[in-house]
């Protein structure tokens, strides 16, 4: 089988395949022998079916599937053999005419290939990048630090509501009464708050629990009844506030250490705000790091200005979506998927010509930052290893989580291999200034 290619505009090539009857003969038969010996109609015993009959019922389906796959295994062969790279899948083209499996013997396939562009970033420290470094202020740590020991903390009494207390009330509409109901303000936004704040035990107050919780669940869940008993309720109450709890810090004595910190790695407050500035650190770096990566992309997109097919790539996303999604839905998003596939395209060029690889150690290292990270926000900054180690076994052996790990681990090497061929300069911001940053993207 004789594969020709012709170029066409918009970065597009068309691959014809000519299939002849000594091509695809030898497969079509063994094809049908094999539907002949599967064969259960009524009449005939199995495998005693008449070949003419089976060709008669199946021969035109069989045809067509034996002679399109070698087609498109030639097609497979003549661009591997070549060397021709392409973007995305093959598919059929739409010059690709009618087939007469009926009576022909002779097909010509039509395929489609986008051609892949070029990539000549050729760059320098003439290339410049900023890299913009959160600032750590004081209210910064002091936030960090109220939120971490929150974690230890224990509800005490107040008198007075002052900003995100919880509430034990008692609600009265006349036709019910629930008492000890709960309401907890650090769920609800400032200006939901608002009502409540300045409130003492005993005071009364007039609210609406639809207006109180938005979700059904939530209001059950105060109103000590089932969801779907609410709607014959009056939402309108008459609300006494009976206690008014807050979060109190725990003291920061030895007691407090050894049960926070077991394996005795943080033994004084100073020693704790130290841990906690890395913390904050580490998690404004990531911030910084993927503002910057972000950065470098659409720089690296812009330098290498890549004339895509685009409207093969609308093809493409079109055929391999089988019809889940229509030209019009595609249209819609496709800027945005056409600045996420240049920026692979442009990685995996990179990688190739740096050299770039990431190991089963690193990705593993990457597992566990992850799990230790889930156990942090549990309350445990200081997970055993073996636990780390068998849950990041765990998270590598689902295909989709163990992709994401290498693809963000290949992601970190091509910014720093681009990074050591161009200027860059760091920058101190605020985290009001950094988040404009942000938006701006």
């Amino acid at each position: 089988m004789k594969v020709t290619r012709s170029q066409r505009e918009g970065g597009v090539s068309i691959l014809s395949v000519k299939v002849v009857e000594k091509d695809y003969a030898a497969e079509v038969e063994t094809a049908l022998r094999e539907y002949r010996r599967k064969a259960n109609i009524p009449g005939f015993r199995p495998g005693m079916v008449p070949m003419g009959i089976i060709k008669k019922m199946y021969g035109k389906g069989v045809l067509a599937e034996q002679s399109y796959r070698l087609a498109s295994n030639s097609v497979f062969d003549y661009l591997q053999k070549n060397k021709i790279d392409y973007l995305g899948d093959v598919i059929p083209s739409e010059e690709q005419g009618d087939f007469d499996f009926e009576n022909g013997t002779e097909f010509t396939f039509k395929f489609e290939i986008g051609e892949a562009p070029a990539l000549n970033l050729d760059l320098s420290e003439k290339d410049k990048l900023t890299y913009n470094k959160i600032k750590v202020d004081k209210k910064m740590h002091a936030d960090y630090r109220s939120n971490y020991l929150r974690r230890f903390g224990r509800l005490v009494d107040v008198e007075t509501v002052e900003s995100d207390e919880a509430l034990t009330v008692t609600l009265d509409n006349g036709d019910m009464q629930v008492q000890d109901a709960y309401v907890g303000l650090i769920s609800m936004t400032e200006e939901e708050r608002k009502p409540f704040l300045g409130k003492k035990v005993g005071e009364k107050m007039q609210v609406n629990v639809n207006e109180l919780y938005k979700t059904a669940s939530q209001r059950a869940a105060m109103l000590q009844m089932k969801e779907e008993e609410l709607a014959s309720v009056n939402p309108e109450f008459e609300m006494e506030i009976t206690k008014i709890r807050k979060f109190a810090e725990p003291e920061l004595n030895e007691e407090f250490f050894k049960m926070a910190f077991p394996g005795g790695e943080v033994k004084t407050e100073k020693e704790l705000d130290k841990m906690l500035d890395e913390q904050i650190a580490a998690e404004l770096k990531r911030e910084s790091d993927y503002l910057f990566t972000l950065q470098m992309r659409d720089f690296l997109i812009k330098k290498a200005a890549l004339e895509m097919p685009k409207e093969f790539l609308k093809r493409w996303l079109y055929t391999i979506n089988e019809g889940k999604f229509t030209m019009e839905d595609i249209e819609k998003d496709f800027d945005q998927f056409l600045v996420m596939f240049t920026w692979n395209y442009i990685q995996k060029n990179l990688i190739e010509s740096e050299k770039l690889s990431v190991s089963a150690e690193e990705a593993t290292e990457e597992a566990k930052g992850l799990a230790a990270a889930q156990f942090a926000q549990y309350g445990m900054p200081s997970a055993p290893a073996d636990m780390l180690e068998g849950y990041a076994k765990q998270i590598l052996e689902n295909k989709e989580q163990a992709q994401k790990i290498y693809e963000r681990l290949y992601e970190v090497k091509v910014v720093e291999a681009v990074k050591a061929k161009i200027k860059v300069t760091e920058k101190a911001v605020s985290s009001e200034d950094f988040a404009k940053l942000a938006q701006a993207l």
